[in-house]
């Protein structure tokens, strides 16, 4: 087997105490974790690492995003998995592989539905003469929709906070799977998949046996990739050099911590010489095996604790508090603490199994925020002497309980403005000492958005992803933003002739039902074609031009009523 490194970029990380991102004066009091994690910024070297497999080379670009992009060489075209966080980034990363093989893409392969491994998608498709083959599981285009959709902007928020998407490079040391996640550098390139599958496909590109299966593990769309006679693996997000994200605090659909140990065990049956994962370095030889194998024992070891503690009756704190793992696990790099945590883990594993509800009745139907602490107050002997008890913990240093404190005094607002400053010193004095990136960002960034007002939102959609994107996730976003205590229209009916469809939106007991058809007694009828309804909706285009140009026809009411149904949904 023959390394070659193409490109290297020294990154700009030094590990004297004069040099690295943390603050000189507060070095002493860093806990040596938090070292370690600036040592784990290794791992994102910015390189394009090439592999002489047995079946042929294989090139994996390393540090250029979050996520890493590998393409595989094959007989008159190469194969592409994974096509990292970015247009801007795609571009880097291909102009080297360009350099590598310059036969053209004849497939596009997607692990799972996470925006780093496919919003560089359009960059690679409008740089071939043959737009290439793009494979996924059945369902990664439903979740795409999701996340492009209703869920866009608290899913954009949180993973702002999580990846730390407005540190500078002082505070940001790296999000734990690479070393910064640079979706906001160019518009968003997913193009949706025109291959899919069920539960495996075995095909043969470019002379190169592919063989694709499910493996629920982050995702429920997950997929790995195994190549046979290249002996080669690529796990998606399955594994990767740190414990994994069996919650991510950014929010996500319960994850399947035993599926992901059946799909680990899945890949553990090809005996893989060489796994390619989608973040952090390769790992070859007897180490691929013995990964995979610690991995999956991890994750089943946190999965049975929790549920024998469970079934003991101990609640989600409790078991939390709990487990941790044995020495001979928690000692393996690919466990460290780096992106998922075990007691984040036991929380999602409980909430998976029996829902929200610990099971104790007193958490049934608790008092709420306020009123807790109105009570919590009148134990303290007052507001002020309550307020008393956060200053004497932020001169101790006890954060934690200086934040639940602010908390209870945010809810009844007692000196707001003096909690602000509290607070934020709270946030950045936890985030600065935790090892743990995620924890780290999500604390840092909540403290920025004290003092700042944070930026509108920028449409970055290409014309490929809007295209992309069903009509329907158009309508159920409006669904979903809809306000009836600011502007009730119960009893209004809105319909649209879309040209390849129709649409009726029906306001009824203060919700919209969305219909597929021209519903009877339209106040408002409107035939429009769906691309530029799109194009409205996301700011690309003015209505008023629209109607100006005749591009919008009103075939029931007036464009006064077209443009004031738009206003609801601002």
């Amino acid at each position: 087997m023959k390394i070659i490194v193409i490109n290297t970029i020294l990154l700009l990380f030094l590990l004297s105490c004069s040099e690295n991102n943390i603050e000189n004066n507060e070095l002493d009091e860093q806990p040596s974790s938090v070292q370690l994690l600036i040592e784990h910024t290794k791992e994102f070297d910015r390189n394009i690492y090439s592999y002489e497999t047995p079946g042929g080379n294989i090139h994996i670009a390393v540090g250029f995003g979050i996520a890493n992009s590998i393409m595989v060489e094959g007989e008159g075209g190469n194969i592409i998995i994974d096509t990292s966080d970015s247009i801007h980034e795609a571009e880097l990363i291909y102009t080297q592989f360009r350099k590598l093989n310059s036969n053209p893409i004849s497939a596009i392969i997607y692990t799972h539905n996470h925006g780093d491994h496919n919003f560089g998608t359009s960059y690679y498709v409008n740089n071939q003469e043959k737009k290439p083959m793009i494979i996924a599981h059945e369902s990664t285009d439903y979740y795409m929709q999701r996340i492009l959709g209703i869920l866009n902007p608290i899913i954009s928020k949180r993973s702002t906070r999580m990846f730390g998407g407005t540190l500078d490079d002082k505070d940001l040391i790296n999000v734990g799977i690479g070393k910064s996640l640079n979706v906001s550098k160019s518009p968003l390139g997913y193009v949706k998949a025109d291959t899919t599958f069920k539960d495996e496909l075995k095909l043969k590109i470019s002379g190169i046996n592919i063989e694709l299966y499910h493996a629920p593990g982050e995702t429920n769309d997950q997929i790995f990739v195994w190549l046979p006679k290249h002996k080669s693996l690529m796990p998606g997000d399955n594994i990767y050099k740190t414990f994994p994200n069996l919650y991510t605090i950014r929010g996500t659909t319960h994850r399947d911590v035993q599926g992901w140990v059946d799909s680990l065990d899945h890949m553990r049956s090809f005996n893989p010489q060489y796994i390619f994962p989608s973040h952090t370095k390769v790992i070859e030889g007897k180490n691929a095996m013995d990964a995979l194998t610690i991995y999956r024992d991890a994750i089943q070891y946190i999965h049975d604790q929790t549920i024998r503690l469970m079934n003991k009756g101990l609640l989600p704190e409790e078991i939390a508090s709990a487990i941790t793992l044995p020495p001979e696990l928690a000692a393996s790099p690919f466990l460290y603490e780096f992106y998922g945590t075990v007691r984040w883990s036991v929380k999602s594993i409980f909430n998976g199994y029996l829902g929200w509800f610990s099971g104790e009745p007193v958490d049934l139907d608790p008092l709420s925020k306020k009123d807790k602490a109105k009570r919590l107050s009148m134990l303290a002997g007052g507001d002020e002497e309550l307020f008393l008890e956060l200053e004497d913990a932020i001169i101790k240093k006890d954060m934690q309980w200086s934040l639940e404190l602010i908390s209870y005094l945010e809810s009844i607002d007692y000196k707001s403005n003096q909690l602000k400053s509290y607070k934020k010193e709270a946030l950045e004095y936890i985030g600065k000492r935790s090892s743990n990136p995620n924890k780290r960002n999500y604390f840092l960034v909540s403290a920025q958005e004290i003092d700042l007002k944070p930026d509108d939102q920028r449409n970055m959609l290409t014309a490929e992803t809007l295209n992309d994107m069903h009509v329907d996730t158009f309508f159920k976003i409006l669904a979903t933003r809809y306000n009836p205590s600011l502007n009730n229209n119960d009893g209004n009916i809105a319909c649209f002739n879309l040209l390849s469809s129709q649409k009726s939106m029906i306001f009824r007991n203060h919700i919209i039902e969305i219909t597929n058809t021209i519903a009877p007694n339209c106040n408002l009828e409107i035939e429009i074609p769906e691309i530029l309804l799109k194009q409205i909706l996301i700011g690309y285009k003015r209505p008023i031009e629209s109607l100006a140009t005749g591009q919008i026809i009103i075939k029931k009411g007036s464009s006064t009523d077209f443009l004031k149904l738009l206003s609801i949904f601002r």
